[in-house]
């Protein structure tokens, strides 16, 4: 009875699939509103990546809505995964740790390796997310699973988490200070305008477009090691 039901549900999820991918039919043009993005957008914000500046700019509240709930995400990990302050007695560590495997040679020459590579290419991400594809999200992905990496490779490894959290919250308050910037000397929230634009697809351009996108970087770089801190037990 089971597997009759389980293959009448794939067959209507087939059915669907098939209704929707045969009733798609690719735009020739731009919607309105995407091609009023498009014409303004270059020309009011001066950058080449009109995405990066939709998500800074125009979506300004929306994105320090998702920061927040990523913020939430790293606290709520943390205060579920906290471990009991109180130190465990040396055997249990000891036998802890004839327990735990050790990493394998390719994951542990692969950390020296490309550890170095993954967080210069993060960075690269992050400040260039006015000019090409990426921006703050984006790269501090990218630096956190470095992070990640290093966990890997070095289970015994202590991340400072107390500054990675003074680090997330500054970030976080000047990020929300050049905001407050854009209201008073610009024409609205996280508007960048207050700075200069700059020549056009230079790297210093796009007025506090670059600033934002560093800061958001940092944020969610920090705010993801913590997490990967937390699930692999750190204190």
């Amino acid at each position: 009875m089971r597997s009759f039901l389980g293959a009448g549900i794939a067959v209507l999820f087939v059915l669907i699939f098939l209704k929707v991918v045969s009733g798609y039919v690719e735009m020739d043009t731009l919607r309105p509103l995407a091609a009023a993005y498009v014409s303004q957008s270059i020309g009011d914000l001066g950058l080449p990546n009109i995405l990066t500046g939709i998500l800074i700019t125009y979506r300004g509240f929306d994105t320090l809505g998702e920061v927040a709930v990523l913020f939430m995400v790293a606290a709520s990990v943390g205060l579920l995964l906290k471990q009991d302050v109180k130190a465990p007695p040396a055997k249990e560590v000891e036998a802890a740790e004839r327990k735990a495997p050790a990493p394998g040679e390719i994951i542990a020459t692969g950390m020296q390796v490309l550890m170095p590579m993954i967080v210069v290419f993060g960075a690269y991400v992050i400040v260039n997310g006015h000019l090409s594809a990426g921006g703050g999200f984006q790269g501090g992905a990218i630096v956190a699973s470095a992070v990640m990496l290093l966990v890997l490779a070095k289970p015994g490894s202590d991340l400072n988490v107390a500054l990675l959290s003074v680090v997330e919250s500054m970030a976080g308050v000047f990020y929300v200070g050049i905001g407050i910037l854009g209201i008073i000397l610009a024409a609205g929230f996280l508007d960048p305008r207050f700075l200069p634009k700059g020549e056009f697809g230079t790297f210093i351009s796009a007025g506090a477009i670059p600033l934002i996108s560093a800061l958001l970087g940092v944020k969610v770089g920090a705010e993801l090691s913590v997490v990967i801190d937390r699930f692999r037990g750190g204190s």
